[in-house]
Formats: C-alpha cells, sequence, structure tokens
C-alpha cells in the first residue's frame, strides 16, 4: 500500500505551478544585475515573484527581501538587537532572542514590549496561533503563510519571516518582508543586491518557484481548501479520541493551524511512535523536524507547562492540502493499534 505523508509542517511537496515555473526560470542565464537584455529577462522574473509573494502575504508596500531560507531571514532581522521572545519560537529565532517571555497552559505569550519582542504566528508543533500586539519588532509568518488568511500590512509587526518549501515552493528559498523606511543592515555584503539587504546574484530559480508557490497557495485558500483539510483534521482526532482516552490534544481548546494535531500520549515515546508509523507506511514527526535529524523532549510544550517525560512522549500529525480521508482514517487505524499494544504492555 502506498505511503501516506502527513509531515507537511516540516516541508512540503514541490506544487505543479512552482515546478513549472521553476523549469521557465533555467532557459533565463542572464545576471539579474547586468543590464543588457539577458541580464533585464532574469530580473523581470525575481520582480514578477516579489510581486506575487507580496500579494499573497498581504504586504503591498513592504519590502520582500529574498534569502536562503526563513533562517537566514531570522538572522538577518535579529543580529545586533536584544530582543525577547518566549521558549515556543523556532530555534531559527531563539538562536538570537532572550526566550524569557511567560507562556501559559494554552501557549499563549505574553508580550509586554512588542517593539523589543519577537513573536510567532503559529506555531509549528503545536500549531497554536499567537495575537500579536500592535507595533511588534518581528513575527515568525512562517507556518501561517498559506494556510491562513493573514496580512502582513494589518499584522502590525515590523518585520515578518516566510519559507517557500513550508507551502509548496522549493527548498532554500525564503525571505524577510519589512515594513516600508525601516533600515535593516545587511548581514552578507557584498555588491548590494536585494535592495542593499542581502549580497549575492540572487537564487533566480528558487525565487521564481516561491512566487508561483505563493500565488497558488492563496489561491487554494480564497477556495476554502484548508477548511476541508480542518475538517480531516478534526476527523482523525475524533477516531483517536474514541479508543485512546489517556491522550492529550495539545492546543485544542484554543486556535489552532487547521492542518495541525499535536498528540500526548503519556509514558509512550514519541520518536518510538514515529518509528512505528514510518515502519507503518506513515511519515510523521516528534516535535520540530529543523534540528539535524534530533529528537528530543519538546522545549515548546515544556514551556507551556509539561514535564520533560511527557514533553518527549509527544507526535505531531501536519496534513496537507492533497491528504483525504481514507489516508487519515488509515493512520489513526495504524496509530491506535500500536497505541492498543502500548498499553497492554504498561497494564
Amino acid at each position: 500500500m502506498a505511503r501516506v505523508y502527513l509531515d507537511y509542517n516540516a516541508t512540503t511537496p514541490l506544487r505543479d505551478e512552482a515546478r513549472a515555473a521553476m523549469r521557465a526560470a533555467m532557459d533565463h542565464f542572464g545576471n539579474p544585475s547586468s543590464v543588457h537584455a539577458e541580464g533585464r529577462a532574469a530580473k523581470s522574473i525575481i520582480e514578477k515573484a516579489r510581486a506575487q509573494v507580496s500579494s499573497a502575504l498581504g504586504a503591498d508596500g513592504a519590502d520582500i527581501v529574498f534569502t536562503s531560507s526563513a533562517t537566514e531571514s531570522a538572522a538577518l532581522a535579529c543580529a545586533g538587537r536584544t530582543l525577547a521572545s518566549a521558549r515556543i519560537e523556532h530555534d531559527a529565532v531563539l538562536s538570537w532572542t532572550a526566550g524569557d517571555l511567560a507562556v501559559d497552559a494554552l501557549g499563549a505569550v505574553e508580550v509586554l514590549e512588542p517593539k523589543q519582542s519577537a513573536l510567532q504566528l503559529a506555531n509549528s508543533e503545536t500549531g497554536v496561533m499567537q495575537r500579536l500586539p500592535d507595533g511588534l519588532a518581528l513575527c515568525d509568518m512562517t507556518q501561517a503563510f498559506g494556510k491562513l488568511p493573514l496580512a502582513f500590512n494589518w499584522s502590525g509587526a515590523d518585520m515578518a519571516l516566510i519559507s517557500a518549501h513550508k507551502l509548496g515552493g522549493p527548498k532554500g528559498i525564503g525571505a524577510l518582508v519589512i515594513k516600508r523606511g525601516l533600515d535593516v543592515p545587511a548581514q552578507i555584503k557584498g555588491g548590494g543586491q536585494e535592495m542593499g539587504r542581502r549580497s549575492g546574484t540572487e537564487n533566480i530559480i528558487g525565487i521564481a518557484g516561491f512566487g508561483a508557490a505563493a500565488e497558488a497557495a492563496q489561491r487554494d485558500l480564497d477556495g476554502g481548501l484548508w477548511n476541508k483539510v480542518e475538517k480531516l483534521r478534526n476527523i482523525l482526532e475524533s477516531a483517536i479520541a474514541e479508543r485512546a482516552k489517556h491522550t492529550i490534544f495539545v492546543g485544542k481548546d484554543t486556535e489552532r493551524l487547521p492542518n495541525t494535531s499535536c498528540l500526548l500520549t503519556p509514558g509512550w515515546k514519541g520518536e518510538t511512535q514515529v518509528m512505528q508509523m514510518d515502519l507503518a507506511g506513515f511519515a510523521i514527526s516528534a516535535g520540530s523536524a529543523c534540528s539535524s535529524g534530533k529528537v528530543k523532549a519538546s522545549g515548546v510544550l515544556m514551556a507551556m507547562g509539561y514535564s520533560e517525560a511527557d514533553a518527549a512522549c509527544a507526535i505531531r500529525v501536519s496534513l496537507g492540502p492533497d491528504t483525504t480521508e481514507q489516508e487519515v482514517l488509515r493512520f489513526a487505524d495504524a496509530w491506535l493499534a500500536q497505541h492498543d499494544k502500548f498499553r497492554a504492555r504498561a497494564a
């Protein structure tokens, strides 16, 4: 039986629209900094993609600075600053920030000084959404972009992080979104590309894929596709909750991403569940997949008040636009079969 991919928060399959745009861009070999016709043709691909990303993100008038990833964007946004954050942030942000803001049991963060703080819009492990305060210095929108209606210009944030491969674009391309008029010193210096914020000849092929994926993701969102995904997520949780009485659905009592379910079963290691499901033909994860393959107790869940032992027993199931009800129910059956064995051993 075909494998089922349920790890869309880690990365997504490349969209057909992105693949087509990337193939077309491969035929344009000119340097976008050159003023001749070949250079101008390459430059026009970049500017088209910039407009596509800006439109999909509701960031008209903001600067879209293309980078190699949301991680690089975080470094560009945070370097030389002392920003507060909470321990639920992605390591790309936590590596540059204090991690000292309070988090409640539902995953909500208390921001005291927005102008000196970084706050994600949605958590990659739990799907929990945050209410963004006006004037926020930096927002990680990576997980929310393409899954939820949002507009950078209405968010109140000065800057935002986004990444192509989370919404059907290629890996190796991201962007820092900057409110027009803000000065952000370059960390990679040289030829002054990307409005002087990020030097180096641009990744035209990746940028073209990003723009096409963002545009396609917006069409899906406008067409109500993620409402269908949310219904499938709820079907999955209902099927599991009916038999797994001790399993906790983290974040279920607050606003979440429509595709994300974080299941915590005390005593049953998350890494064990991931391996069991992998052998059964399902790709899921235990926590964030951006830590070089490391599996450890979730810092996000510990920040929410769970013990280290319990935090090590969580898995994340994240659905995508192509996930079907049959696949969701197949996973529920496979997971419950292993859950019953775990309960029998623990008895």
